[in-house]
């Protein structure tokens, strides 16, 4: 019998439950870096998700408690595009995915794990990425750990947030 070793999902298992909107900054308790924010504009920010389905899985959120696109203004709306865009060139330049899975999930009847704070989810993946494992045991194998991760994109968000001062 193989052995699938996540020492870090025991935090989570017997953790306690974050309350409040994971999106609001101004809420959070802790530094970026533990929230895993790589970036807070003006109107967007960049963060990223804590459980991925694959290394540099980010969330693109204005920063604006709002449900839906409806509830954007045309700044916001663009702004978070930029961002998106600026995800993907940065994904592309560092991890060097084959392809993306960007998307919304609006409600939480089409899957929203926070329904009330829009957010769109952007997956890097890779040619064979999901393997047996995923497969045959409902397990994703994340091969490089979240704080990696972090230090390998934060330069790139560093960057663009002088860029817009």
């Amino acid at each position: 019998m193989e052995h699938l070793w996540a020492p870090w999902r025991m935090e989570y298992i017997l953790g306690e439950k974050e309350s409040g909107c994971i999106f609001c900054p101004d809420a959070r308790q802790g530094t970026d870096e533990e929230n895993l924010i790589l970036f807070k504009g003006n109107l967007t920010m960049v963060m990223m998700n804590k459980y991925p389905y694959n290394n540099g899985h980010l969330l693109v959120s204005p920063l604006r408690h709002v449900p839906c696109l409806d509830d954007l203004r045309i700044e916001e709306l663009t702004d978070l595009m930029l961002k998106i865009r600026a995800c993907l060139k940065f994904l592309k330049r560092e991890m060097h995915p084959d392809g993306f899975n960007v998307g919304l999930n609006i409600g939480e009847t089409a899957g929203a794990g926070m329904a009330e704070h829009l957010h769109f989810h952007i997956v890097p993946r890779w040619n064979g990425d999901t393997s047996y494992m995923t497969v045959l045991g409902e397990i994703r194998v994340i091969p490089e750990h979240l704080k990696a991760t972090y230090k390998r994109l934060k330069p790139y968000f560093d960057k663009l947030k002088k860029e817009e001062s």
